[in-house]
């Protein structure tokens, strides 16, 4: 049998509550008495007994999250800062992966709920009235992640629109004259929750507008976009041409593709993504794109719904600052 609060109490001539003090950092306890306490616990090799403080709490001490998939490596990242924030709180994480499919959304949502978790970080993939309507009737705290859904869901994200319109306005001042924008999601328009992609596209119809741009771009919105890209001609000499990524991702296969034609980037053709993941460090010429703490999102999700969890309270969160990065691609 492992080591007990009240064992630790014992040893220490405490009370086992003076002992969950100090254990759990709550205050009404001196710093000598702590200090003593945690001391003889690592000595010890003391392990909390999770199932035991989850019946005296009523709860599980678990966070369900729900994402698309792990193949943006964004998506990765933010799973990686929303373990690591849950973890400092005090909680597991409980991931479930939806495969963009609104049935297995509900799905896995209701798998989260049998699992008794505390609350979710869910980034939707339905929307409207009757899911919100559904979401309300779980009685389970949510927060909504880069996806919106409705008011009724404290919300973590950027003003896309307006950054996507600042970047299009960049590549503007670049003399570009002609623009293909690819996103590829935008097919499920009216099917699934695309509400971050919307507003990346309107971002960028509004960019160009107000540069003066009269031509309209062409916009991809193709599984194949490479495919798409590929009939394309690209470097005909009537203007420069940027190719706009909804994200980095599709930017990168993009790059490869321009480089099996022969195309030199920026030279003949600009590419700009969105994102900044992490491995654009590793690529040439660097990628101009937008960059937001994706991390930062994962931190804010936790702590807003530990506090719904705790605290039985919602709060709004502003929107998450973002920068234009001026790589070498435009």
């Amino acid at each position: 049998m492992g080591v007990t609060i009240k064992d630790i109490a014992v040893i220490c001539g405490v009370s086992p509550g003076t002992v969950d003090r100090a254990l759990n950092g709550r205050p009404g306890i001196s710093e000598k008495t702590k200090a003593k306490i945690l001391k003889v616990a690592g000595e010890m090799n003391y392990q909390p007994d999770y199932m035991a403080r989850s019946l005296a709490r009523g709860r599980t001490m678990t966070i369900g999250v729900v994402l698309f998939d792990l193949y943006n490596r964004s998506f990765a990242q933010l799973m990686n800062a929303i373990e690591a924030a849950s973890r400092s709180q005090g909680y597991f994480v409980d991931l479930v992966l939806t495969g963009k499919d609104p049935d297995n959304e509900r799905k896995c949502i209701e798998h989260l709920i049998q699992r008794k978790v505390d609350g979710i970080i869910l980034f939707p993939i339905n929307e409207g009235e009757a899911f919100d309507d559904y979401l309300q009737s779980l009685g389970i705290p949510i927060i909504t992640i880069c996806n919106y859904v409705s008011d009724h869901w404290t919300y973590i994200g950027i003003d896309d629109r307006q950054a996507m319109k600042e970047a299009v306005q960049y590549i503007r001042s670049r003399d570009y004259e002609r623009f293909v924008y690819i996103c590829p999601p935008l097919s499920y328009k009216g099917m699934t929750n695309i509400y971050t992609q919307e507003q990346r596209l309107q971002g960028c119809l509004e960019g160009l507008a107000e540069s003066g741009m009269n031509e309209p771009p062409v916009i991809i919105t193709d599984k194949d976009y490479i495919g798409a890209l590929s009939r394309m001609e690209l470097a005909d000499g009537s203007g420069k041409t940027a190719i706009v990524c909804s994200c980095d991702s599709y930017a990168l296969e993009v790059l490869n593709h321009l480089k099996s034609r022969g195309l030199r980037v920026p030279d003949d053709v600009g590419l700009m993504g969105f994102d900044n993941i992490d491995v654009l460090k590793y690529v040439t010429p660097s990628l101009s794109t937008v960059e937001y703490a994706v991390e930062e999102f994962g931190l804010q999700a936790v702590e807003c719904l530990v506090e719904q969890i705790e605290q039985g309270t919602s709060r709004k969160v502003p929107l998450l600052p973002y920068q234009i990065i001026t790589g070498h691609s435009i």
